[in-house]
């Protein structure tokens, strides 16, 4: 099948103007190149026996799509200048007017190094100091006087603790002899272990009135709060002859309020017969033989031994003192025989015997093993009490004012 010319050149300029089957660009698709056989030439001589296409000039620069008013606004405009990564140096900046960084860095260190040469002092336990001639000594802990006489005039202020009225040396027949007032104090501690004051003084006073084979003296009474008249009393039944013959059912009902009153009963009976045969039926004068003696231990003989026989040859330290001088910062110390060790290394001896009514009676109002009363506290805001809970308390309470204890008594036990 024939093509006439017409339809060749037709086909052609249908394909110079058709997109291309790849991805170009506008400008690529109407390259003038493409149609400049296709250009109209005035001047160009026309022969009518040569073909249309051989006749049309070949030139780019020479094609009518190449001038301003015939191409593409995308040829003629140049492309938009490639985006230049920012550089913050070629843009000029204003010079700031804060200190200079090295100057900052001199006023900065000025005034904080000049403090930092002067170090607070550090609160520091109880150590051994080792002397160059190899002698060992102990050095008490920091700030330990201040807290002791800070702690001393708040509890004289306020003697409300139940130890000061109801404490172990507080708890013998005032009317009976010097023996018997020892033996009862011996019975006292014996009893006290694992118990409130307040629980033991009551435990004593039925032994006092009920130990006896006779009903108690009429004029010996439970006083309350009401009650303020002071009566005669008569001896105790507290002493080693009406220990000895009460049975243990008839001692274990009468102290059955205590903690543990079934081997304190066995404890007190059995001590009974060791005082008898081996003391004469009086309690021993030195610590190791009131250690000999079942149920008492160290806590219970150095006191026993300051309030029987006002001999102060050891401290009597029982959990109130433990926890308190741990929570100092006086020592680290993982139990009471720790405790004393340790206290008795650097504490001043006068000192041996008022230390545990000192602390357990802070233990009892303000220092209390559960929910501290820190606000409360004579040494609150002084920062000698690395234990301090802080904002327990916002008014720090006023010395004339007498503060209830927390385990204040109902009732009154009298006399002794």
């Amino acid at each position: 099948m024939r093509t006439s010319r017409a339809s060749k050149e037709t086909a052609k300029v249908l394909q110079a103007l058709s997109p291309p089957k790849k991805r170009q660009t506008r400008s690529a698709a109407l390259n003038p190149s493409a149609l400049s056989s296709f250009a109209y030439q005035a001047d160009a001589p026309v022969k009518t026996d040569t073909p249309a296409i051989a006749r049309l000039p070949r030139s780019d620069d020479e094609s009518s799509l190449s001038s301003a008013d015939t191409a593409d606004i995308e040829d003629l405009v140049e492309p938009p200048p490639k985006r230049q990564k920012y550089d913050p140096t070629s843009i000029p900046r204003k010079p700031l007017s804060r200190t200079p960084r090295k100057a900052r860095e001199t006023v900065v260190k000025d005034e904080p190094d000049e403090k930092l040469k002067t170090p607070q002092a550090r609160r520091v336990p109880a150590r051994k100091i080792r002397a160059a001639d190899g002698e060992v000594t102990m050095e008490p802990p920091s700030n330990w006087e201040t807290m002791y006489n800070t702690v001393k005039k708040m509890r004289e202020d306020n003697p409300t603790a139940p130890v000061d009225t109801m404490g172990c040396a507080e708890l013998y027949w005032r009317a009976s002899s010097p023996r018997d007032r020892r033996f009862q104090t011996l019975i006292a501690l014996m009893l006290s272990s694992q118990t409130k004051d307040t629980v033991t003084a009551v435990a004593m006073q039925r032994l006092h009135t009920e130990l006896g084979d006779t009903q108690p003296p009429d004029d010996v009474v439970i006083k309350t709060d009401d009650e303020s008249k002071p009566s005669e009393s008569k001896d105790s039944t507290l002493n080693l002859a009406n220990i000895l013959a009460v049975s243990p059912t008839k001692l274990n009902e009468i102290i059955h309020t205590v903690g543990f009153h079934n081997n304190k009963t066995k404890y007190i009976k059995s001590a009974a017969l060791i005082l008898r045969d081996q003391y004469a039926g009086d309690i021993p004068s030195t610590p190791e033989g009131l250690m000999s003696l079942p149920g008492v231990g160290p806590k219970m003989a150095y006191l026993c031994m300051s309030a029987a026989w006002d001999k102060h040859e050891g401290i009597g330290v029982d959990v109130h003192v433990h926890r308190i001088t741990n929570l100092w910062g006086w020592h680290k110390t993982k139990n009471p025989e720790e405790t004393r060790l340790a206290l008795q290394s650097w504490l001043p001896r006068d000192k041996w015997h008022e230390i545990n009514k000192l602390l357990v009676g802070l233990g009892q109002t303000v220092c209390l093993p559960v929910k501290r009363r820190c606000g409360e506290c004579y040494l609150a805001g002084t920062k000698l009490c690395k234990s301090e809970v802080k904002g327990l308390s916002s008014v720090k309470p006023d010395p004339a004012i007498k503060r209830s204890p927390v385990d204040e008594p109902k009732i009154k036990v009298e006399p002794l």
